[in-house]
């Protein structure tokens, strides 16, 4: 064990070594819009066949979130983080192989959602829960935006892979990618060193850990809590049977699951071959994807900043609003060639994509506290539910009408049924919500063993 004392165990380093697990994982994600051609062209199957597996796909993804997020609690981040990468991995190398539908639904749809699911939003929610006390609303949009990174950047590469070699080369090249992360995803995701004897987690962060470092934002030292022993599944449904009894859980789903199906659902699934059907390249599409993510990174960031400083439930309502204003305005923006209003279009979206994350994962962490992290799992399978409904609902009205654009039309009102919905969200007690958590409200008792020390949270 003394070879690991020599890697600083610092809040910023397992949030690098988190960033590199979600960059990984994410770029599975958007994988599959890209082989709805070439599938269709070289297997024979159908769109719906292929929009069948992402909807699997979604939902595995959205129902491994709160159970990941409890086996975090149990096990450790590193270990879930490494074993979700072994399951991307073995998903898309098997992939190569597959010659059937049902193969591919059980490969990617199951396999690589699981790996996915474990290393989705809120594996940068129990990182930024437990590693940091100021900025959290900034850390989670640096984090969510390397999920964004993975699923956008990618794309052109994987498409001119595709293009050049084939769609299993591009399938195989991630499998690698994944392989050459683990490595350093188990260097850096540190787990907390325990003492003898001892079951409470001594790199807490709560607490200093042995090399004396504190999480980011933690002015004095705190009582140490005590590892989590509940079976991770047992956990993981009774946090949701208690915030199911609530309403701003049923509210944060709602939203959250209309986010899900006009991102994932629409955009990452069908843009590529909507785009193409109007004479458009798939390698141009690919290359707008890749702006929507660059300008992601900027607006999941923003918004984390903005998250610390203003009400997280009007920042919803203002995204939503917005990002189904854009998505009406799609259908008559497409074209074969790429001009100043479509690249408008990119900017714009790509800004208000995954923005709606650091407030909704405010917003759970103010209303629940310590189960945070599950409840919010618990959200992301609802907004994975809304993408793959709609993912395979796109697929389904493309091969009955010809056309994407219903799909457009639908996802836009439903930004705009979300806008409303996220204004009802009840306020949390307190100025701001993020800052509203248990740690807050337990330091009162600590300082009196610390007299000179101000609180570390007013």
């Amino acid at each position: 064990m003394r070879p690991y004392r020599k890697i600083p165990r610092s809040p910023w380093t397992v949030a690098a070594g988190a960033a590199l697990a979600i960059v990984t994982a994410g770029a599975f994600s958007t994988l599959a819009g890209l082989l709805v051609g070439p599938l269709h062209e070289d297997l024979g199957w159908s769109r719906a066949s292929v929009g069948l597996v992402s909807l699997v796909n979604m939902v595995v993804y959205g129902a491994t979130a709160p159970f990941a997020a409890a086996l975090m609690d149990r096990f450790g981040m590193r270990r879930v983080a490494v074993g979700a990468l072994c399951l991307v991995g073995s998903g898309a190398a098997l992939t190569t192989t597959m010659t059937a539908p049902w193969q591919f639904v059980l490969y990617w749809g199951v396999l690589v959602g699981l790996g996915t699911g474990a290393t989705a939003t809120t594996f940068a929610a129990t990182v930024t829960e437990r590693w940091f006390v100021a900025r959290r609303g900034l850390v989670t949009g640096l984090l969510t935006a390397a999920s964004v990174v993975g699923q956008f950047v990618f794309l052109p590469v994987l498409s001119w892979v595709i293009d050049a070699y084939s769609w299993r080369a591009a399938a195989a090249a991630l499998a690698c990618a994944a392989a050459c992360a683990l490595p350093v995803v188990w260097a850096a995701v540190r787990e907390p060193q325990k003492a003898p004897g001892r079951t409470e987690d001594t790199a807490h962060p709560a607490s200093r850990t042995k090399d004396n470092t504190r999480p980011t934002g933690r002015t004095e030292d705190a009582a140490r809590p005590t590892a989590r022993t509940e079976d991770a599944a047992r956990r993981a449904l009774r946090t949701l049977v208690r915030a199911a009894r609530t309403g701003p859980f049923w509210l944060l789903a709602g939203t959250f699951a209309v986010c899900g199906a006009s991102t994932n659902g629409v955009m990452w699934t069908h843009f590529a071959p909507a785009a193409h059907d109007h004479g458009m390249p798939v390698t141009v599409a690919a290359s707008l994807l890749s702006l929507i993510g660059i300008f992601n990174v900027a607006g999941t960031v923003g918004s984390g900043w903005l998250t610390d400083r203003a009400d997280p439930r009007r920042l919803l309502a203002t995204y939503y609003a917005l990002r189904g204003l854009t998505l009406l305005a799609l259908p008559l923006l497409l074209t074969s060639a790429v001009d100043a209003p479509l690249v408008a279009f990119t900017v714009v979206f790509g800004l208000l994509d995954v923005a709606t994350v650091p407030p909704t994962i405010a917003l759970c962490r103010a209303h629940y506290g310590a189960d945070a992290p599950v409840v919010f799992g618990w959200v992301s399978a609802a907004h994975q539910v809304g993408a793959g409904a709609v993912a395979f609902a796109g697929g389904v009205t493309r091969d009955a009408f010809g056309s994407y654009d219903p799909v457009w039309v639908g996802a836009g009102a439903l930004c705009a049924g979300a806008a409303l919905l996220a204004l009802t969200v009840r306020r949390p007690q307190g100025p701001q919500g993020p800052r509203v958590t248990p740690p807050a409200r337990a330091t009162p008792r600590r300082s009196r063993a610390l007299p000179a020390s101000p609180p570390p949270c007013r």
